[in-house]
């Protein structure tokens, strides 16, 4: 709730099992009961089975998908709800084939590749990659990747992105929101 007040257009629930962020389904109504009606609630899978997200998209609850693996881009068009789609960065030319199947159909997240890794990691990467990326592409570009109150605003300078990703820059702990560390970083991108 922090997160909309201080000015969150939308808010992340994990469904990847395998991140100390993860939720339960059981947990959604929970979580997003008192958000106000303008802030979408956006669900994140990594290579989910076809009726884990049905499960989760049950609870009517779900405006979003945000597709964090290898998805396919028919995979994610499949469930007649707008998405998402991650790209991890490692250089330029991988970005642009991984962007590629998914031009100009859905936002894209621009996060840090780390070997092994699907996201969370707190590492920045590259933000001159993502500047000519979202100059030369033809979906609305998230930026993610270590994102914090010490540099979002040159982050949004550099990148000059459709929106940003936060996660592991505004928490204490995994899966922990640190109020100072939202409220700071609001400040730090809203002047």
């Amino acid at each position: 709730m922090l997160a909309a007040n201080c000015g969150a257009d939308a808010v992340g629930l994990i469904f990847h099992p395998e991140s100390p962020r993860a939720v339960s389904p059981d947990k959604i109504e929970e979580i997003v009961a008192d958000l106000p009606a303008f802030v979408t609630v956006v669900g994140l899978f990594v290579d989910p089975p076809v009726d884990k997200v049905e499960y989760v998209l049950e609870s009517g609850l779900i405006q979003c998908l945000q597709f964090h693996g290898n998805e396919s881009l028919k995979f994610c068009q499949s469930f007649a709800l707008p998405f998402i789609k991650t790209v991890r960065v490692k250089n330029l030319a991988e970005a642009r084939r991984d962007l590629e199947p998914f031009n100009g159909a859905c936002s894209i997240i621009l996060d840090t590749y780390v070997s092994g890794v699907m996201g969370g990691t707190g590492q920045t990467f590259d933000w001159s990659v993502a500047r000519v990326l979202v100059e030369s592409s033809h979906n609305p570009i998230i930026l993610a990747g270590g994102i914090d109150a010490e540099n979002a605003a040159a982050a949004i300078a550099a990148v000059q992105p459709f929106g940003i990703d936060l996660c592991s820059g505004v928490e204490s702990a995994p899966g922990i929101k640190d109020p100072d560390k939202l409220i700071r970083l609001f400040k730090a991108v809203n002047g």
